[in-house]
Formats: C-alpha cells, structure tokens, sequence
C-alpha cells in the first residue's frame, strides 16, 4: 500500500508503514503554481514530501475546495504530461526497484492519469477503482469541469479493468466516461465486523443518529431539520439526537449554526455531538442508536456508513436514490423516504421510532446482511475473482 499526497489515516491497521510517500501535497502544489519548482533539487523536494511536514500541514488546512482545484485536477489527470511528472518518475522509477508486482490498483479515478506510465513500468494491469469522483468533478468550475471530465473519460481507456463498488454507480460513470457498461464490474463494498455489537435493548427515551461527515452535502442540517418536526410533534417524547462524524474547520460554521437553532428551539440539551470518533468509539455510538439517517442529497456512490450501522444492529432510514435503494433492498435493513418530499423523512422515522419491535427487525436483518453479504472477506474475495479474469485478458503483462 502506497501513500500518496498526505500520510494515511486509517481505521484499520496501516500497510503503508515504512512506505515513502509519492505525491507529496506540497510538491504537487508547488508544482502547479511555480513552474521553476517543477527542477527543484531533489533535497528540497524530498522535504517538502517528509512525513511530519506533511502532517503539520495537513492539520493547518481546511477540507480541499473543488471550485479551487480545476487547473490542478486537470494537470493530475494528464500524468506524464502534466505539471506533476516529476511525481509520475519518481514513483515509476521506485516501482522499477521493487519486487515485481502482478496488479496495479488505483484507488479512485482522479489517480488515472498515472497508469499509462506505471503500467509500462512494471508491466502489470491497472485496475483503477471508482469511488465517488462525479460529485468532486461536477463541483469544478468551468471550463476546468468539461476538460476533467473529457480527459478522464480518455484516460480511463487505460485502464484493464474498472472497479466500481454499486450496480448504480457502475451504470452512472458508464454513462459519464462513455464506455460499455461490460468494462466496469461491481464489488460491493465490505467492513470488518471487529468491535461492532449490537445493542441488548432499545435506548429509552430513544436515539436518532447521524454518523457521516458534518456538511450540507451530506444532509445534517436535514435530519436537525426533521429532528425538529419530530420534537414539535411529541409523539416520540424525550427523542434524542447524536451526531457523529468528521467535522474539519470548513463545516464548523454550519455545525455552530445547528447548535444555535437547536438552543433556540429548547432542545439544545438533547443534542450531543461527536466529531472526529476513533473506529471502537464510532463502533460504540452506532450501537448506542436506535435509528441511524443520513440524508445525503447527491448521487452516493455507497454509504459504508450503512454498513456501519448494520453492523452494529442499528436500521438505516437512506434516500430513495443513489446506491441506497440497491443497499436497503438487498439486505431488509432499513426504509427508504423520498428526498423530494420534505415530509416524508420525518414521517417514516417517526413510523420506525413508534415499531421498536420492527426497527429491531430491520437491523438484526441488516447485520445478517453484513455477515452474508457485506464482510470484508466476502468483499476481498469478490475482488480476487475479478483480478483472476484478468489472466486472459492481459497478455504479455505479469498476470
């Protein structure tokens, strides 16, 4: 496991240790602002891709902003010939001095400007996988949207094999990239179940919760919004609300926000958040729930965050759009509401909250379904199956 721009953060063990990091976020950005930084020497470069520099600037940014990154997302997209070649080298010629590799997997769409060089290196298929990118790349302005949009969809003509992680998403970025639907196959996303529980009993009063990033596009201020209905109702009295979740310094506006609204309101004190939770602490709030709901108003590639829940017991209320209708339908975990209805998400949460005996149903079929369908074994060997059909496929690479 290679690191790229930034130190990995991870919730499960890191693979990456001891691995250099390649496209260090500074050089990459230098690059693209000075061209005289692009011959740098090689040990300024090399500071400017240490690890603890990189870290330090990690921690004093805000989450990157699409409407500023069209000159530089168009220049990553274009590899080799863009203004971050000097990564592409680096990273080719260190590939050139490891053991032979039989697969390249990259791990969203945005790295595909790499695979023309890495995969003449070290003469192993690309398999590139799709992990949301759409919502990324139709946030850039113009005319830096159509030209991604446009060298992506030829650059993906690289690639050996597409690996998108819903039948939704592989029929949304079929249409997008213009390729045949056959080039991209499906794995379904996959979590350990290590450190989930499900809960022994109903919280009483009972729990609404939220775990995603705290932001607009995710819908928090939605699931406030019918926390608020619901509360004004008073046929849940005592409803609680927990709110887990990144939380990073560009949505800590709209999270004060909602604290103010929720103080206005008088419910101020049974709102609790919990920004930026450890995997066991995340793990803990899910079982702590009795209904989990995430809005997201955009085309959601996935939502591990379901699986998550499901993981935990805890039934999901999800969006009747996106890759969450394949998700509910497939396990029995959950309800699905209609987001062009602003009734309706209060509605069937207030349906579920008043069944104890139904939403325990629904998440003991959601964890049922994380163990049948939705482990992280279950994933690793659907996605072994998949590489196994490049054989055939890949003559005269390592495979």
């Amino acid at each position: 496991m290679i690191p790229l721009y930034l130190p990995l953060k991870l919730d499960e063990l890191d693979q990456s240790q001891g691995m250099p990091i390649f496209f260090s976020g500074i050089n990459v950005y230098l690059e693209q602002i000075f061209p005289l930084f692009r011959r740098s020497p090689q040990w300024l470069h090399d500071l400017m891709a240490s690890s603890w520099l990189l870290k330090r600037a990690a921690g004093m940014t805000a989450r990157t902003n699409p409407r500023q990154l069209g000159s530089l997302t168009h220049s990553m997209l274009q590899g080799e010939t863009g203004n971050q070649a000097r990564e592409v080298e680096e990273l080719a010629a260190w590939l050139r001095q490891q053991p032979g590799c039989d697969v390249i997997c990259l791990s969203n769409a945005l790295l595909i400007g790499m695979a023309r060089r890495l995969r003449s290196e070290a003469r192993a298929p690309v398999v590139c996988m799709l992990q949301g990118e759409d919502s990324f790349l139709d946030a850039l302005p113009e005319p830096w949207r159509k030209r991604c949009w446009d060298t992506l969809s030829e650059r993906m003509r690289e690639a050996d094999l597409l690996v998108a992680p819903s039948h939704y998403y592989a029929c949304e970025m079929s249409r997008r990239l213009n390729l045949p639907e056959e080039r991209i196959k499906v794995v379904h996303n996959g979590i350990s179940l290590q450190g989930y529980q499900p809960p022994t009993q109903w919280p009483d009063p009972p729990v609404l919760g939220y775990f995603a990033r705290m932001c607009r596009e995710k819908g928090v201020d939605r699931l406030v919004g019918a926390y608020l209905k619901l509360r004004n109702r008073n046929k849940i009295p005592g409803l609680r609300l927990r709110i887990g979740g990144g939380l990073g310094p560009s949505d800590t506006p709209l999270v004060n926000s909602l604290k103010d609204r929720l103080e206005s309101a008088g419910y101020g004190s049974d709102v609790e958040f919990h920004p930026n939770l450890s995997r066991q602490e995340k793990a803990n709030f899910l079982s702590s729930l009795s209904i989990l709901s995430v809005p997201a108003l955009y085309g959601e590639a996935f939502g591990l965050y379901v699986l998550e829940a499901w993981a935990s017991g805890t039934p999901v209320v999800a969006p009747d759009h996106a890759a969450f209708p394949e998700l509910i339908r497939s396990s029995g975990g959950g309800r699905l509401f209609d987001p062009e209805d602003p009734d309706d998400l209060p509605k069937v949460l207030e349906e579920l909250l008043l069944q104890p005996e139904l939403a325990h149903q629904l998440g003991k079929a959601g964890r049922q379904s994380v163990e049948q369908g939705f482990s992280v074994d279950h994933m690793a060997d659907n996605f072994l199956r998949i590489l196994q059909s490049l054989k055939s496929s890949c003559h005269g690479l390592r495979l």
